[in-house]
């Protein structure tokens, strides 16, 4: 007996010392599916539109730009372009005709004039489209969460017909989005 629990001793510090391994959930489809980042998207898209009423109309096209970092109104990452993608697939199973941007040249917004203020290009684009609306977006990491704005602005005046403000977790995914490589 006394052998059974010398021997039981020595596994268990043999077992303290060994590297713990990191358990893992398998990725799947449905966990996939189920991302709090695409239904934080959705969620805030449709609450876009719901608070837009009846100023934005499904017959004309909403253009979406990418979300810039507010530090650094030039700026981007993947983790912008992404909102981007998903609040554009959002109004467009909604019924809401999405101009795709991704064929144009690279869209931006200026810098010290005050709010954000559309570009001579979007309004080109816009008009070129009939569209009525633009959605533009900042995004900031804090300590632990991403904090994001979205503002859904009529073209013509500047003015925003709805706002939403959340954020996402700063886990391993948002940070990985976040990451924007150096420029040589």
């Amino acid at each position: 007996m006394r052998r059974f629990f010398l021997l039981l001793l020595i596994a268990s510090m043999f077992s303290a010392c060994a590297p713990r391994q990191k358990s893992y959930r398998p990725v799947s489809y449905n966990s996939v599916a189920q991302s709090e980042l695409i239904a934080a998207s959705y969620h805030a898209a449709d609450a876009l539109i719901t608070q837009a009423g009846e100023s934005l109309s499904p017959q004309h096209p909403v253009i979406i730009a990418t979300l810039v970092n507010i530090n650094a109104l030039e700026e981007s990452s993947p983790l912008g372009r992404l909102i981007s993608e998903q609040l554009g697939a959002r109004l467009a199973q909604q019924g809401h005709k999405v101009v795709e941007l991704k064929v144009r040249q690279k869209l931006y917004m200026k810098r010290h004039e005050g709010e954000l203020m559309l570009t001579r290009e979007i309004r080109d684009i816009a008009q070129q489209h009939n569209a009525q609306a633009l959605i533009i977006g900042t995004y900031t990491e804090g300590a632990d969460r991403v904090y994001i704005n979205l503002k859904l602005t009529q073209i013509e005046t500047n003015i925003a017909l709805a706002a939403v403000d959340y954020a996402l977790p700063l886990d391993m995914n948002i940070r990985a989005l976040l990451y924007r490589p150096a420029t040589p």
